[in-house]
């Protein structure tokens, strides 16, 4: 029940986190226009580079660590302070760099300081330490109240194209404030380090072998956007990232179970408890399949209608990007169930590194002649082709531990009550006016046609909550 009760938590804080840049995407859309959106994704994607080599890998390895320590208050708090302060100097060091960068480039100065707040909200984000602890509720509930002020502030101050500097200060501002607002609900937990037994950089090394995947994973994500903006125009950036954002907020609700399992597999793993550690796998997988799909053949079915609606017609180009991108939602629910609930919590380090390397050298490698050819549709074609690696090789990792036969064990029924919903939705799509009340009954009609396709095809998860649910009532 715990377990459920942190995915729902954990949940909510992603959803959170991508909350106001997804509701105000149809105002911004009208007000700063393909131009402004598009610079402002261009220019996140820059700091994002900065922030990922300043926390160096610490958002895994953070949650690992005080996963294994939680039962040791001394422990737990001078693990608390150690990975901190480490992680502020490292940013220090990144915000150095990111100031020589500054100096360096000659358009959108402006743009980018506002953007940097994010870097130093990355020095106090400890999030990671409350995901270790098992504790989701106090993340969700700080940041609700900062996201909320942070919609108001966006709707009240950005008024047309000239505000795109302010619209931008506000979002970094939010996460530094979010932040900031976790610092009290520490006292819990921890106390006043032992600075006898302090070791600052003990966890340097291991948090730096977490790194280097985070590298991986994190470049491919915000190169995209970044080669697009290099090799086409920022217009076509603002274009990808509209659609990646779709993307990402569905990816949320799925991914979700990382953070939340990380602690719990990690805690189970070192006790020995093998078994356990295995059965977790198999059924957060299936349990992640079947969210994923619905999500994945969902988002395409209602492209058509979504992304004028939302976006405004001046962001057509969205569509097709839409309906591709929508596949790595199945593909990263996957590798995500493998590589962060699985491989990382075992210490199975060296397998997690190489899927997430070999995906970020595929999705570069592909993206030059891809984006040269075909612009922003070859851009996520290339995603998804590394995303198909990644999961591939981790798949080719875990062969010999686990049942891979258990593993896929109905993910087909899944496939078709997915296929099933997506012609259904896709049939009304077509044939339908651009209404929101259109969408909202296409959206309804698609749970329903999904969840009765999985009571008619009965996959194993489905069975067991059946099987649960009768005993209750049996009760």
């Amino acid at each position: 029940m715990k377990v459920i009760k942190n995915y729902l938590y954990n949940a909510f804080y992603q959803i959170f986190v991508l909350l106001v840049p997804l509701v105000t995407s149809p105002y911004l859309a009208r007000v700063l226009g393909p131009k402004g959106v598009g610079i402002n994704d261009f220019t996140n994607a820059v700091i994002q580079f900065f922030i990922i080599f300043g926390s160096v890998g610490v958002a895994l390895y953070g949650n690992r660590q005080v996963a294994y320590v939680r039962n040791n208050r001394e422990k737990l708090t001078n693990t608390f302070y150690e990975i901190l302060f480490m992680r502020i100097i490292t940013i220090g060091i990144a915000y150095i760099a990111f100031f020589i960068f500054l100096s360096l480039v000659h358009r959108f100065q402006i743009y980018y300081l506002a953007q940097s707040f994010s870097l130093l909200a990355a020095a106090f984000d400890v999030s990671w330490f409350f995901q270790g602890v098992e504790n989701f509720a106090v993340t969700v509930l700080r940041n609700l109240i900062v996201k909320i002020i942070t919609l108001i502030s966006i709707f009240t101050l950005v008024k047309s194209y000239d505000d795109l500097a302010i619209y931008i200060l506000i979002l970094s501002l939010s996460g530094l404030i979010g932040n900031l607002t976790l610092f009290p609900s520490l006292r819990r937990y921890i106390g006043l380090p032992n600075w006898k037994k302090f070791h600052l950089w003990h966890h340097f090394y291991p948090s730096l072998v977490l790194f280097i995947p985070e590298i991986a994973t994190q470049i491919y994500l915000y190169v995209n956007k970044y080669m697009l903006g290099m090799m086409t125009n920022v217009t076509q950036a603002g274009f990808f990232g509209q659609s990646d954002k779709i993307i990402k907020m569905s990816l949320a609700v799925v991914t979700a179970t990382g953070m939340v399992m990380l602690p719990h597999v990690a805690n189970a793993f070192q006790r020995g408890e093998m078994e356990k550690v295995r059965g977790y796998l198999y059924t957060t997988f299936e349990f992640v399949t079947a969210l994923s799909v619905p999500l994945t053949f969902g988002i395409a079915a209602v492209a058509n209608t979504f992304v004028p609606l939302f976006f405004t017609p001046k962001f057509m180009p969205v569509i097709p990007l839409m309906m591709l991108e929508s596949v790595v939602i199945i593909l990263i629910a996957w590798s995500n169930a493998i590589g962060v609930q699985y491989l990382v919590p075992t210490g199975q380090n060296k397998a997690y590194n190489y899927s997430v390397i070999v995906g970020a050298v595929v999705n570069i490698v592909a993206n030059v002649p891809l984006i040269l050819l075909i612009g922003t549709v070859g851009a996520t074609l290339a995603t998804i082709l590394s995303e198909i690696c990644v999961t591939a090789y981790q798949i080719y990792a875990i062969r010999n531990q686990v049942s891979l036969v258990k593993l896929f064990e109905g993910y087909f029924k899944y496939f078709l009550a997915g296929l099933v919903m997506f012609i259904v939705v896709f049939a009304i799509d077509l044939k339908s006016p651009d209404k929101w009340s259109i969408l909202f009954l296409e959206i309804i009609i698609g749970v329903i046609c999904y969840a009765l396709m999985l009571l008619i095809l009965r996959p194993h998860l489905i069975k067991e909550i059946i099987l649960k649910a009768k005993t209750k009532l049996g009760n």
